[in-house]
């Protein structure tokens, strides 16, 4: 109740500004706060959807995950394949004046690069250095052909942000960030909203067509539905799968759904002393005990699509000859007693807050309890999940990943050593080595033969158990006009209208 009255007081301020300033408001539910507002060092879902109205990025995906151009113009790929030169769209500013340009490109990139504690560098690993061909044209010279570039510049990576601001603010940027996107950032609350205002000077300024966007932070799922339906929200990101039909059955709402790109996996810490992190037959009997279709359709009434590996079985990457295991309770226990584990044994299981986050674990719990595995959830808010999985405070974690148009943006930088995604903290040359490979060769048959090699490897290993990939599920009010879902999941702001 705390947290809708919560909610309520929120919705009442804002519209009562609303009503003072006459402005058209969208307001949009999400599930967790975001963590820091600079694409430099931000590694969060929510963070990417506000970043979709804040930072407008060198390339964006279509339907098809085509990159189209966004503040490039477009790009031609060296016959070596060692440089990939991008044109950049003319006549953009930034939200504080400044103009974007190639030098403003070359500085955004560069700092994604190098800035202490970015979550970009791996990302743009291959890249040894950006030239200035002239003001609107710039070189991207990589130390090795390199596949996946421009598919990594169709997220955070390809995020402009303004010199001048960036340079002044240093790592406090997060706090007032200053991009080049249809919204100019106005305020934070933490765990209250963010709201940002229609940027008068945006390149795409005609498409742009509603004054102000505020994002609502609230975790209780039940909550930011009732808040749609009551009109305090017009979006929600993450609509639970049980709530399908009721959304389908509300003539005022709507349901915008695809196939997500991401994946949501169990992380397991490798260097903790638990028998899960030391062993791999371990970790495989906790694999082998995990009925995925049964998580799907307890949880999600038969909506998602189980998985064992980093992408669906829907995707063009998939390794056919690892498909997704039955559950065998007899090999998980053949598994523990090989590997000479005393059972019953307890494991600490980091669970995000929230109803399927935690109904998911609970169906796991259950499994795993049958083998002599007991999974002990450990109920913790996103953000602080995040950091102590960084910190290594952790047994097993219940992780989603909101996933990449590329398979290397949902591979790299989980198993590359002491990348900064790699929270298990696994570490194999020969992992690294095929994720290097897998990067070069453009031709996507070398690069699932490549993959399928990684494959085997990694399910040996299991740092990371698969369970399903979720359906991006939007809901929003029928006042909304013009939206489309993008497998991305990411909330797109440019063209809506609020009827």
């Amino acid at each position: 109740m705390r947290a809708f009255r919560l909610a309520t007081a929120a919705m009442l301020l804002l519209a009562s500004a609303g009503i003072a300033c006459a402005q058209t408001t969208l307001r949009i539910g999400l599930a967790e706060d975001p963590d820091i507002l600079d694409p430099t060092l931000a590694r969060t879902y929510v963070g990417r959807i506000v970043f979709a109205s804040f930072c407008d990025k060198l390339f964006d995906i279509d339907e098809k995950l085509n990159a189209v151009p966004q503040l490039a113009l477009g790009y031609e790929t060296a016959p070596d394949g060692l440089s990939v030169t991008i044109k950049l769209r003319p006549n953009v500013k930034f939200h504080d004046g400044e103009p974007f340009n190639a030098a403003a490109a070359k500085y955004s990139l560069e700092r994604h690069m190098t800035m202490a504690g970015s979550f970009r560098r791996p990302e743009l690993a291959a890249v040894d250095r950006v030239e200035v061909v002239d003001p609107l044209t710039i070189k991207i010279v990589l130390k090795a052909p390199f596949a996946p570039l421009i598919a990594q510049l169709t997220d955070r990576s390809g995020m402009m942000v303004s010199p001048k601001a960036a340079t002044e603010a240093g790592d406090k940027f997060g706090l007032h960030p200053v991009c080049a996107g249809p919204y100019k950032f106005v305020e934070r609350v933490p765990q209250d909203r963010i709201v940002g205002e229609k940027f008068a000077d945006y390149w795409n300024k005609d498409k742009v067509h509603i004054d102000r966007v505020v994002y609502l932070p609230i975790s209780d799922d039940t909550v930011r539905l009732a808040n749609l339906k009551s009109g305090g929200l017009d979006l929600i990101e993450r609509a639970l799968a049980t709530d399908i039909k009721d959304i389908r059955a509300d003539p005022k709402l709507k349901l915008a759904t695809a196939l997500g790109l991401g994946y949501t996996g169990i992380d397991i810490n490798e260097r903790s002393k638990n028998p899960l992190g030391s062993s791999a037959a371990v970790r495989q009997a906790l694999d082998a005990a995990i009925d995925r279709e049964a998580i799907n359709q307890v949880v999600f009434n038969g909506e998602f699509v189980p998985g064992n590996q980093w992408v669906s079985s829907e995707n063009s990457y998939y390794q056919q000859a690892f498909p997704v295991p039955k559950r065998d309770v007899a090999k998980a226990k053949a598994l523990l007693k090989q590997a000479g584990v005393t059972t019953p044994f307890d494991v600490d299981f980091m669970v995000p807050k929230g109803a399927e986050p935690q109904a998911v674990a609970e169906v796991v719990q259950a499994m795993a309890g049958e083998v002599g595995i007991n999974m002990k959830i450990r109920v913790t808010e996103f953000a602080t999940s995040l950091k102590q999985a960084e910190a290594g405070e952790y047994q097993a974690y219940l992780l989603g990943w909101s996933g990449r148009s590329d398979p290397d943006g949902n591979l790299y930088s989980f198993y590359k050593c002491q990348a900064p995604l790699n929270y298990p903290g696994s570490c194999n040359p020969d992992v690294d080595k095929l994720l290097d490979e897998s990067r070069v060769p453009s031709d996507q048959a070398q690069r699932k033969a490549i993959y399928e090699k990684l494959t085997r490897l990694l399910l040996d290993d299991v740092s990371i158990i698969y369970l399903y990939h979720p359906r991006v599920l939007i809901a929003h009010t029928v006042r909304l006009d013009g939206y489309r879902q993008l497998p991305d999941g990411l909330v797109r702001v440019v063209g809506l209208r609020l009827k």
